[in-house]
Parts: structure tokens; C-alpha cells; sequence
């Protein structure tokens, strides 16, 4: 138990520190210079608060690095938005409670995130004009079509009303997998889901070693497939080539 809290410490203190130098450069450098610059701050931010959490992330196939797409992903843990931005930078749809979050919510607001408003009747097509919007400026949009984290050992029904945007505005999706370990063995140690706080999911993570994540990227779905498809057919078979993946040991 005392290793297990002198890690939390070390890196709590670490973390919270990086956390501070992401509100400044968010604040005072983000505005002074070009959308590739942020994005380009915001990759190698996210890779070094990765290596600050003790994370290893393992990449499998290409993600697309050109253009407007937008990423459909099982979701495990906060950590998931990190790892993605860890690629290429992106923009995410997210519950609006995250922007209540000390800090934290306050740099993803900053930083572009699409907050969706659950249970308002006109929550979708708000969230879908913001989704254009990215699309038309070349942007990733990122998408958790569960609607809420899982364990990581399967996944769960996908919600297809906003893979519409994409179909409508002539943008490819791509199909993405996260696999967590723990000392090379699948765990759902590190997993954000139920009644647990934020501050809980942090101990169970900077508190331990061997924590590592596969990212798995599919072949691009063309635009032109995915019209064909339709939305709910699109959205099953992003659902079924993830949970293939996440079933692999």
C-alpha cells in the first residue's frame, strides 16, 4: 500500500502540473497562433500526459491522417480522448456534465469539444450542426456511439442518429478499437464505468504499473458505402468489426 501511494502522489503532482501548463498554453498560446499549431500542441501534450500516467499505447493499422472523418470508438475511460489525440488531434462529442468538471472541463470546452445535452428535445440536430462545422474545416470528430464507458470486455449497442452528419456531408468513417491490459493481460482495471468518482478512477490508475492500451484503427469506410448502408447499417458495422477486435485476447 505505501509504493502504491507514493506513486499516486508523485504522479498526481505531475499530472496536476502538466494539467496547469495545458490551461496557459490553452489561454495565452492558442489564440496567437494557427489551427495546425494547436492541433500539433495538442498531439504531443496528450502523448506526454500518457507517459506521466505510467500508460504505453500501441497503435495497429492507419489511422486517417488527412481530411474530415470521423472516428467511432468503443469507450473505456477518460482516457480514451487522450490516446485518440495522441494520433491526430480531434474534436469530441461528449455528455454536458464534463463541462462542470473542475479544470478539466474548462480545457475541453477550450479546446472544441461538442457537448451534447442529454434528454433535450433538439439536443441532436445542435450537435450535428457543430459536427458540420468541424467537418468543413478538415477536422477528426470523435464519436463514442455507446453513449456511456464500458468495461472494455465487450461492447455495447451503438446509437446511430449522429453517424447521419457524416453520411450527409460526404465524410468517411473509421471504425476505431480500444484494448486495455494490464501486465499483458486484458484488464478492466483503469475502466471509468458505474458509480465510480473521477478521483477513485484516478487512484485505480496512477496508483499501478503495467497499464497499456492497443488502439486499434480500421480500414476507412468510404462515404459512398456508408450512404449505401444508411446510418444504422453503418453503425453496425462499426459495431460489429470493434467488438471482433475487443474480443481478441
Amino acid at each position: 500500500m505505501g509504493m502504491k501511494l507514493i506513486r499516486f502522489v508523485w504522479r498526481m503532482v505531475l499530472a496536476l502540473l502538466w494539467l496547469f501548463s495545458a490551461v496557459l498554453v490553452v489561454a495565452l498560446i492558442f489564440p496567437c497562433v494557427s489551427l495546425s499549431w494547436r492541433r500539433r500542441l495538442a498531439r504531443l501534450w496528450s502523448r506526454a500526459l500518457l507517459r506521466l500516467c505510467g500508460v504505453v499505447v500501441s497503435v495497429q493499422g492507419q489511422a486517417k491522417d488527412v481530411g474530415p472523418v470521423l472516428w467511432v470508438a468503443n469507450h473505456v475511460s477518460w482516457l480514451d480522448i487522450f490516446v485518440l489525440n495522441s494520433v491526430r488531434s480531434a474534436v469530441f462529442i461528449a455528455k454536458s456534465d464534463i463541462r462542470g468538471w473542475p479544470v478539466i472541463g474548462w480545457l475541453v470546452a477550450a479546446s472544441g469539444t461538442i457537448f451534447i445535452e442529454r434528454g433535450h428535445r433538439h439536443a441532436i440536430r445542435a450537435v450535428g450542426r457543430q459536427m458540420q462545422a468541424r467537418f468543413e474545416r478538415g477536422d477528426v470528430v470523435g464519436l463514442f456511439p455507446e453513449g456511456k464507458t464500458s468495461s472494455g470486455l465487450q461492447v455495447e449497442h451503438f446509437y446511430s442518429s449522429l453517424f447521419d452528419v457524416a453520411l450527409r456531408t460526404g465524410v468517411d468513417v473509421q471504425p476505431v478499437a480500444f484494448r486495455f491490459f494490464q501486465d499483458d493481460q486484458r484488464s478492466d482495471a483503469v475502466s471509468f464505468v458505474g458509480e465510480q468518482t473521477l478521483l477513485h478512477n484516478m487512484w485505480c490508475l496512477l496508483s499501478t504499473t503495467g497499464i497499456a492500451i492497443d488502439l486499434v484503427f480500421f480500414d476507412v469506410l468510404p462515404n459512398e458505402q456508408c450512404r449505401a448502408l444508411g446510418r444504422n447499417g453503418t453503425a453496425e458495422l462499426a459495431h460489429r468489426k470493434i467488438q471482433q477486435a475487443v474480443q481478441i485476447c
